[in-house]
C-alpha cells in the first residue's frame, strides 16, 4: 500500500508540468547562474579598475605607475574615455562618481622628493583613494597593492630611508661613503628596472593613504540608497507576472469569450489590462519608496523627478512583460511556474540579487540585454550616484522600447483566443 501511495505521487508530479519544472528545472537554472558567477571568480581573480591621477609628474611617480600597471590584479586607466589628456583629481572623481570605475588613486604633488622616514612612516604628502562604496573591496585592493609596490618595486626609497637613519644615528657618514652609496643606488635602480620584483611582503603601513567615499559619504542611509532599486524592480516583476494571469483565468472561465462578443476588441482589452498593470506597478513603486523615505531615510523627495521618470518607464516595461508571460502560457499553473523561473533568473543576472560589477565580464555583458538591468542602472543613477536627469534618458528610453516590444509580442500570441 505504501508503494502505491509513492507511485501515485510520482504520477501526479509527472502530470503537473509546472510542479515538475519547479522541482527540477529551477534548481538547475539557479545552480548554473550562481556557479557561473562565483566559479569564474574562483578560477581567475577579477581585475580591479583603478584610475590614476599623477599630480607629481616626476620620474618617481612614473616608475610607481609602471609598477602598478604590472600588477595582474589591477587594470590601470590613465586617461578618460575618448581623451588623451591624463586624469587630474577632478576628472578622476567625476569618472568614479559616474560609475565608470570603482576607485581612483591620486598621487600627490611632491611625492618624488618625499623621503620615507621609519620614525614617522605616515609623514609626507598623502596618497588619496576616491572610492565608490558600492564596491567595498576595490579601495582595499588598491591600497594594499600600493603598499606592496612601494616596498618591492621601488625599494631604493626604503634604502634611502635606511641610509638617512644610519647617517643620523652613527655620528655621520663620510663624503666618500655617501658617494659610494649613491653610485651603488644608481646601479641598483638600473638592475631593478630590468628585473621587476614578484613577491609581496607583509608589514605595517609605510605611506599615508587617505580614503574618501565620494558616493556614500553624504547618504543618510547607504544601504537603502544602494539596494532599493534592485529589490523594487524584482518585486515589480513578480507583481506584473501574477496580475497578468487574470487573462488566463478569464479564458479558462469563459469570461473572455463573452467579453469579445461585445464591441470591445482584444487589442482594446490588452491595452486596458496594460493600463491597469501600469498603474498598479507605479503605485507599488511609490508606496515602497515612500516607506523607504519615511522609515529608512531614503532621499526620495530630493530626487522626485528622476524617481517619477524611472518608476513610470519601469512599470510600463514590467507590465507589458507580465502580459507577455500570460500570453505564452496556457494555464495559470504554467504561469506560476514560468514566472518564478523567469523572474528569479532575470533578477539574478540583471543585478537584483548580486551586483553586476562583481560578475564575470560575460555575465555583465549579458545583463545589458535584459530590460530589468537598465531599470536598476537608472534608479542607481538617481538615488546612489545622484547624476543629472540626462543620465536616465537612455535607460528610460530602453525600458519604453522593451515595453512596446513586449506588448506587440503579447498581442500576436493572443490571436489564438480570437480564433478559438
Amino acid at each position: 500500500m505504501i508503494a502505491s501511495v509513492v507511485r501515485a505521487g510520482w504520477l501526479n508530479l509527472r502530470r503537473d508540468r509546472s510542479a515538475l519544472m519547479l522541482s527540477f528545472i529551477v534548481p538547475i537554472v539557479f545552480f548554473s547562474i550562481f556557479a557561473g558567477i562565483f566559479g569564474a571568480q574562483k578560477s581567475k581573480t577579477p581585475k580591479t579598475t583603478v584610475l590614476i591621477a599623477d599630480l607629481d609628474r616626476s620620474d618617481t611617480s612614473r616608475r610607481l605607475i609602471d609598477a602598478l600597471r604590472r600588477e595582474s590584479a589591477l587594470d590601470v586607466v590613465l586617461t578618460p574615455k575618448k581623451s588623451t589628456t591624463p586624469f587630474d583629481a577632478q576628472s578622476a572623481e567625476a569618472t568614479v562618481r559616474a560609475g565608470d570605475a570603482p576607485v581612483a588613486l591620486i598621487i600627490p604633488k611632491g611625492f618624488g622628493t618625499t623621503q620615507i622616514r621609519f620614525d614617522a612612516p605616515n609623514s609626507g604628502p598623502a596618497f588619496r583613494l576616491l572610492s565608490d562604496s558600492a564596491d567595498p573591496i576595490a579601495d582595499q585592493v588598491v591600497g594594499g597593492l600600493l603598499q606592496k609596490t612601494m616596498m618591492m618595486s621601488m625599494p631604493e626609497m626604503m634604502m634611502n630611508a635606511g641610509v638617512s637613519e644610519v647617517d643620523r644615528w652613527s655620528g655621520g657618514l663620510t663624503t666618500q661613503q655617501k658617494t659610494n652609496i649613491d653610485q651603488n643606488m644608481k646601479g641598483y635602480r638600473a638592475f631593478n628596472a630590468r628585473t621587476p620584483a614578484a613577491a609581496a611582503p607583509r608589514g605595517d603601513s609605510i605611506i599615508r593613504i587617505e580614503t574618501t567615499d565620494i558616493i556614500g559619504q553624504n547618504k543618510a542611509n547607504v544601504i537603502a540608497a544602494l539596494y532599493a532599486a534592485g529589490i523594487g524592480v524584482m518585486f515589480l516583476l513578480f507583481t506584473a507576472s501574477n496580475a497578468g494571469g487574470a487573462l488566463l483565468e478569464e479564458n479558462e472561465s469563459g469570461t473572455l469569450d463573452r467579453i469579445l462578443t461585445t464591441r470591445l476588441t482584444l487589442t482594446q482589452l490588452l491595452l486596458g489590462k496594460l493600463a491597469y498593470l501600469w498603474m498598479l506597478g507605479f503605485t507599488q513603486m511609490c508606496v515602497m519608496f515612500l516607506w523607504g523615505a519615511l522609515v529608512f531615510r531614503l532621499q526620495l523627495f530630493q530626487h522626485i523627478g528622476g524617481f517619477l521618470i524611472m518608476a513610470l518607464s519601469t512599470s510600463l516595461a514590467t507590465s507589458a512583460f507580465g502580459l507577455l508571460l500570460a500570453s505564452i502560457c496556457r494555464t495559470r499553473a504554467q504561469l506560476g511556474a514560468m514566472s518564478t523561473l523567469v523572474v528569479l533568473s532575470l533578477s539574478a543576472i540583471g543585478g537584483s540579487m548580486f551586483p553586476r560589477f562583481l560578475m564575470p565580464a560575460g555575465l555583465q555583458k549579458a545583463g545589458l540585454v535584459l530590460f530589468n538591468s537598465w531599470a536598476i542602472d537608472g534608479f542607481t543613477n538617481v538615488f546612489w550616484r545622484e547624476l543629472p536627469l540626462t543620465s536616465i534618458v537612455l535607460p528610460a528610453a530602453v525600458l519604453i522600447g522593451w515595453g512596446i516590444v513586449f506588448f506587440i509580442a503579447a498581442r500576436q500570441l493572443t490571436k489564438r483566443w480570437e480564433i478559438a
